[in-house]
Formats: C-alpha cells, sequence, structure tokens
C-alpha cells in the first residue's frame, strides 16, 4: 500500500495548498469522490483524472521518475484527448519499464514543497456530488493549464 496522507501545516496542505474544509485535510477530502464514483458510472469513467489531478499536486507520493512519469501520462492523454483504455495501456507500459514509481519513505519524512495551484480537491469536495463530474473535468483542465506554466 502506498503511503499517500498529507500533511496539514496553519490548516493547509503543505503541498497543494487546499484549506482544511469541515475539519477535513485534503487527503481526507480526496475519499469523498472516491466514493461518490461508485455510485455513478459516469463519474467513475473520470477515475484516471480524479486520481491524477490530486496525486500530481502532491509530488511527495513519487520518486523523481514516477512523478515525471505521471505528469507525462496526464500531458499526452489529455493533449491527445486519449480513452479510458488507451490511458490504462499506456500507463501500464510505462510502469513496467520504469522502477520505483512510489517514493519509499513514510509520509513524514518526505520533502514538500508548497505550489500554487488554481483548483485543488478543496473545490471538488466544497461543490459536491452533485457537481463532482463538472468539478473532475474543470480540475483536469485546470491541472494542464497549471503544469504548462
Amino acid at each position: 500500500m502506498v503511503d499517500i496522507d498529507t500533511v496539514m501545516e496553519n490548516g493547509k496542505c503543505m503541498e497543494c495548498g487546499a484549506a482544511e474544509t469541515d475539519g477535513l485535510s485534503c487527503f481526507e477530502m480526496f475519499h469523498y469522490p472516491l466514493a461518490w464514483e461508485h455510485r455513478d458510472p459516469e463519474m467513475y469513467a473520470l477515475h484516471f483524472w480524479l486520481v491524477s489531478c490530486y496525486m500530481i499536486q502532491h509530488p511527495s507520493n513519487y520518486t523523481e521518475e514516477g512523478y515525471k512519469l505521471l505528469a507525462e501520462l496526464f500531458t499526452d492523454a489529455y493533449d491527445h484527448r486519449w480513452s479510458t483504455e488507451r490511458i490504462l495501456e499506456k500507463n501500464r507500459e510505462l510502469v513496467s519499464k520504469a522502477g520505483k514509481i512510489t517514493n519509499p519513505l513514510p509520509s513524514r519524512q518526505r520533502k514538500r514543497t508548497s505550489r500554487s495551484w488554481s483548483m485543488t480537491i478543496e473545490d471538488l469536495y466544497r461543490g459536491g456530488e452533485e457537481n463532482a463530474i463538472r468539478g473532475i473535468l474543470k480540475w483536469r483542465d485546470a491541472v494542464r493549464k497549471d503544469i504548462q506554466n
């Protein structure tokens, strides 16, 4: 299992900058849309985008190579409008060729760098389940724009 807990400092995530909401860290907020997608096949079809948006904003979860591969996969899938099947196929191919992609250090020992993002899991969570599909698509667009800058 991958240790992907986040570190909140002064009510904000040290990496993505999401504010604690309803007493939840950004990692805890992330669990809500993961649950929502199991009730909605349309939303579940966006699982790659949901997870990759969150993970791109938390690079401490990856080795340098792992993060680079994730960002490249996200960018290629977005720019070329890949189907979910193509994304999963390419992901399997990249992971099989890569070395260790997840950060082996325990969460509290990882180096974290704060970065400003135009949208985070906080925005998706605050939008609620009824707006989640639109929110994921908006988040996907925002992350793509943010990582090209």
